[in-house]
Formats: structure tokens, C-alpha cells, sequence
């Protein structure tokens, strides 16, 4: 580990003050050079080009992966340090991954700021615990935890000092993997505003509490108990979960989830990182490291690319032709061209937020039709030269059966704006069948800098054309058409949560034909099968209030199309909804922030 952190994190100002300041107020992500050998020509006929020399698999993780043991000196101070550069950087350009060899640490408090990872180095959360805690909470921003982006926790223990931890979390702030052995505290101090979240694969054995966040996602997992909830609190294989009771508590309960597979994720094995991959589970229910060693396969670290920032997407690409997998250490990679995943099986992670930024109006990441590709851990940050789409899983017309071994996408973030200009037409496009969307933030940016109605345009946030595609813990947020549309067939969310797009500035600018607004989850027209649970969008038209949104969700009228429990809000009376979906459900009014739900459709 180097004696400093490296300064490549300036700090942003305080962001102004926009609708997540307000929006609680009602709820109390050095390469080796490709050599293509010489240009000059000795004769008529050109020189023969040279094959490029083998890219190595494995090396260092780089400087910005700090590791730890437990006898590492110093660790709260390096924490602290880190947390002191990233606390208020949230369109920063520092990433850091914080990682813990298996052992026991004491007192340690490890505050998360922006772009920052913490993570246990064993197979199971209990091989690494930490008698302290990991805190997020929301001080740099006068306690309003809303804005409380990109961070994670995965694969550790905590007991927590005075019993609970604090985790006040916003979008893109993945739990995964832990185990508290105490309570869960969602909020920040002093119960501000909160607007998260997700847990997945993790164990509670306490209680948790919500308190003022607004919606929360809870995937797999097992908690002692769950204390409220304010509008939309959604369970899928959870054991200790609250009894399916929406809209009063708001809580929609599935007894198990259909299909999931967790997160790639790091760790180590004697003193040799490997990447477990864990496997496939049908109707899911509980953690997956329960009862011991986890079920899956791994992959030693020689059979990655380890990227650094600064590598040429020539050369990533490189990599994955010559058959190895990419880990992309923190920090931001500019893409001149997409990253092309052609192999079967191929793994993408990525440590602490690593950035990916398409130049020149190119797509990010490509995928084809193949299986069990598995995508996680990085952000995709829009360019100023419009991409027509950021992220492909399948190119168009994909149909192969992916059921045995699906794609999986998780905790893959897109953003459009916020850092600086961005646009995208299409953010993320999903064309295989039987891909998995877990865990997912798409947003085009409300604030920062970027950001206006024709600045950051972004028409569409997620499109699914692909047959059987499953998205569990989908958010996508304001758009300037649709957030979400939805074309394949036998498609499932469990868990959406949607804001409109704040800065429409006149009811013109959104009208859809005779509709009023783009709804935010639009089923195709030619769909016959299709299912949701526990899905909300909400209004905050603050350019112009008058702005009337006809529905929140749009679907064809067919019985195998199903929706339970959907909810909209006007948020503080800025803009209003007519009804929920298509024609049902009861207008929002006023400005006390009620959500108007429809419990079942049709």
C-alpha cells in the first residue's frame, strides 16, 4: 500500500438544492501496448503485420485496492482518510475499494463516502468480522441521506458498537453479502430524509428500520424482524419478512424469488486471489453461505485482465479475444470503442465504482447472444457526444434459451449528466433471453453539472426486447420519454422504483401523442404475459407544477399481464398524476405527498 492515498478525488462543492432536498419531507466505474508492428514500407507490398505479444492474466490490484489485515497499522486512520476525500465528491473523480483479509479487526468505524467499496477477502461474511461498524450517514449534506449514492458494503461480519449499524443509503448503494449480528438502522441521524435501497444475500439478526426511507428493496436474505415502512417496502425470499399487507403497511412480500444468482465477488484462497461465482438458484429463499461454503465455481485472478485506468479499450478488447475476464481496478476508463463480450461465460467485475466513458457517440459494453455472461460491480458515465445506446446484452433479434445459464447484470449503474455533459438515446438494452437485471440504477441526472432539459437528453432508460428477462431491484429515474419499455415476453420486475424527469418545462414538452407524459413502465402493445410486483413512480414537476401525468404505468389489457401492488406520489404537489395505470386508480391531489395505489390489475 503506498504511505498516501492518491489525490485524484477532488471534492465537489455541495450540489445545490433540488427536489432531494425536499423529497422526504412528507415521509417522517499501465496497459500492455498492442503492437501492430511497422508502418514504414521497404517496397511496394506493406510489411506484414506482427500478431500482438499475450496480455498477462493477474498482477496487483493497484492503488486504489487498499488491503488490510488484522495486523495492519493504522487502518482507522487510512479509512478516515479516504472517507475525508470522498465524503462530499459525488461527481468526483476518485474510486477506492477497501478490502479485509479474513480475521477479526476491533473499534473500527469504516464511513463510506462516494465511489468508495468495503468488502470482506473470505468465502463466507463470517471469515472476516469486524467488531465496530460501516457507517453511511448523510452530515455533508445536513443529514438528508438522498443524495447518499455509489458505495457498497459485500461479505463481511459486523457487530455493531452500540448494537445497530447505520446504513442511510440512497440509489446505486448495493448491501450485499453481510452479516449484522445486531440491528440495521436505514436512516440517518436524526431520521432525515432517506430514499434507498437494496439488500441482498444478507443476514440481519436483528432488527431493521427503515424509518423515514421511502421504498427499499430486500432480495434473499434473512433478518429478525422489520420495523415500518412509508410507501413501498418489497420482499422476495425473505426469511422474517413482514406478511404481504400493501398498501397499509406498504409491504409486498414474495415468499421466494423465481430465479437469482448472487454477485461475482473477490476473495482469497491461502494468499491467492480467486473470483467466486456463485451458482444458479430457482425460487430462492435466504442467504447462500448459511450452511457453509457457498455453492459455485471460481476463477483464479491469472485468468483476468486486471485493468488500470488508463488502458485502451483496443486492449481490454484484447483481453477478452485471447480468453481471459476483466477485473477493472478503480478509477475511470475512456472507451473509443465498445467492449465486445463474445465468450460464453465471460466475467466483467468491478472494484470500487470503476468508470467506464464511451467516447464519440460509441456504446460502452456489447454482449452477445451467449450464456451466462455476468456483468457487475461498474458505472457507465455517458459521454458528451450522444451514444445511441450505453450498455447491449444481446444484439438485436436475440433468441437463444439462456435458462440454464442466464446473463446476469448487477449493481451495473448508468448515469447521463451529473459528472458533466452526457447524452444517450437508449441507456441499457436487453436483448437475450432469460437475463437477469439485479440490481440496477439507470439515471439521467437532476442535478450537478450537465443537466437541463436538452443537455443531458435521454430518451429511454431500460428497453427490453428479449423473451423471459428477469429484473429484480430496478430503478430508473427521469427520462425524457420513457423510463422503461418493455417489449419481450414473460417478463417479471420484482421491485421498480421511478421518479419522472423534474426539468420537463411545459406540459407540451412531454405530450405523448393524446397522453399526457410518457408513462415510467410501458408493457409493449403485442405482449401477452408479463408480471410486476411493487412498483412506484412519482412526479416532481418543479419547472412547471401545472404538469399533469396522465399514468404512471401503461399495459395492454390481457390476463396474463399482471401488476400488484403499484403506487403513484406527487411529490409536495409538483405536478400530478390522473390515474396509476392505463385508466385505473385515483388521481393524486394537493400537495400532502399521498400515494394513490392499485392493489391489483387488471
Amino acid at each position: 500500500m503506498p504511505d498516501s492515498l492518491p489525490s485524484n478525488s477532488p471534492s465537489d462543492s455541495r450540489p445545490a438544492v433540488g427536489r432531494r432536498t425536499l423529497l422526504g419531507a412528507a415521509a417522517a466505474a499501465t496497459a500492455a501496448p498492442v503492437v501492430l508492428g511497422s508502418a514504414a514500407r521497404a517496397s511496394a507490398a506493406p510489411a506484414p503485420r506482427r500478431k500482438p505479444r499475450a496480455l498477462p492474466g493477474g498482477g496487483d490490484l493497484g492503488p486504489n485496492v487498499l488491503v488490510f489485515d488484522p495486523s495492519t497499522p493504522g487502518i482507522q486512520a487510512r479509512l478516515d482518510e479516504v472517507f475525508r476525500q470522498q465524503e462530499s465528491a459525488q461527481f468526483g473523480t476518485g474510486r477506492y475499494a477497501l478490502l479485509f483479509k479474513p480475521g477479526t479487526y476491533h473499534g473500527l468505524n469504516a464511513q463510506l463516502g462516494f465511489y468508495t467499496s468495503i468488502a470482506g477477502l473470505g468465502l463466507s461474511p463470517d471469515d472476516t468480522t469486524i467488531n465496530g461498524d460501516v457507517t453511511v450517514d448523510a452530515g455533508w449534506f445536513d443529514g438528508n441521506a438522498t443524495q447518499n449514492f455509489w458505495r457498497s458494503a459485500e461479505n463481511l461480519a459486523l457487530v455493531p458498537v452500540n448494537g445497530t449499524n447505520r446504513w442511510a443509503v440512497a440509489q446505486a448503494a448495493p448491501f450485499r453479502r453481510m452479516h449484522v449480528r445486531g440491528g440495521l438502522n436505514l436512516a440517518p441521524s436524526g431520521y432525515g430524509w432517506a430514499s434507498g435501497g437494496y439488500i441482498a444475500d444478507s443476514r440481519i439478526d436483528g432488527q431493521v428500520g427503515p424509518y423515514s426511507q421511502q421504498q427499499w428493496y430486500t432480495r434473499d436474505s434473512a433478518i429478525g424482524s422489520w420495523l415500518n415502512g412509508v410507501w413501498n417496502m418489497v420482499f422476495s425470499g425473505v426469511e422474517g419478512a413482514p406478511a404481504q399487507s400493501f398498501p397499509n403497511p406498504p409491504y409486498t412480500t414474495l415468499t421466494t424469488t423465481p430465479v437469482s444468482r448472487e454477485k461475482p465477488f473477490l476473495y482469497l484462497q491461502g494468499s491467492e486471489y480467486r473470483v467466486f461465482l456463485p451458482e444458479k438458484r430457482t425460487n430462492a429463499r435466504g442467504v447462500t453461505w448459511g450452511n457453509g461454503t457457498p455453492r459455485g465455481t471460481s476463477l483464479p485472478l491469472t485468468r483476468f485482465y486486471v485493468a488500470r485506468p488508463g488502458v485502451t479499450a483496443a486492449t481490454l478488447n484484447q483481453a477478452l479475444a485471447q480468453g481471459l475476464h476483466l477485473l477493472l481496478t478503480p478509477g475511470i476508463y475512456h472507451l473509443s470503442e465498445p467492449l465486445r463480450i463474445d465468450r460464453p461465460n465471460t466475467v466483467v467485475l468491478g472494484l470500487g465504482y470503476a468508470t467506464l466513458i464511451p467516447d464519440g457517440g460509441v456504446t460502452a459494453v456489447k454482449v452477445a447472444d451467449v450464456d451466462g455472461v455476468r456483468l457487475a460491480g461498474f458505472l457507465v458515465d455517458a459521454g458528451p457526444v450522444n451514444s445511441p445506446t450505453l450498455l447491449e446484452i444481446g444484439p438485436r433479434g436475440a433468441s437463444r434459451d439462456h435458462s440454464a445459464n442466464p446473463t446476469t447484470v448487477q449493481d451495473v449503474f448508468i448515469r447521463i449528466g451529473g459528472a458533466g455533459p452526457g447524452k444517450a438515446t437508449t441507456s441499457m438494452v436487453v436483448n437475450s433471453r432469460h437475463t437477469i437485471v439485479d440490481h440496477t440504477w439507470v439515471w439521467r441526472a437532476d442535478h450537478g453539472d450537465g443537466v437541463g432539459w436538452e443537455t443531458n437528453r435521454a430518451d429511454y432508460g431500460v428497453v427490453v426486447n428479449g423473451d423471459d428477462v428477469l429484473a429484480t431491484g430496478l430503478f430508473v429515474e427521469h427520462f425524457n420519454k420513457y423510463d422503461v419499455q418493455w417489449f419481450g415476453q414473460r417478463g417479471r420486475t420484482i421491485f421498480f422504483q421511478n421518479e419522472k424527469a423534474y426539468d420537463a418545462p411545459n406540459q407540451a414538452a412531454i405530450q405523448n401523442g393524446s397522453i399526457k407524459g410518457y408513462a415510467a413502465y410501458r408493457v409493449g402493445d403485442a405482449v401477452t404475459s408479463h408480471e410486476g410486483w411493487g412498483l412506484g413512480s412519482y412526479c416532481y414537476y418543479n419547472v412547471d407544477p401545472t404538469i399533469v401525468q396522465h399514468h404512471g404505468f401503461a399495459a395492454p389489457t390481457r390476463p396474463n399481464v399482471r401488476f400488484h401492488n403499484l403506487l403513484v406520489v406527487s411529490l409536495g404537489g409538483q405536478g400530478q398524476y390522473e390515474r396509476v395505470i392505463n385508466d385505473t386508480g385515483t388521481p393524486t391531489s394537493g400537495t400532502s405527498t399521498v400515494p394513490s395505489t392499485v392493489v391489483s390489475y387488471p
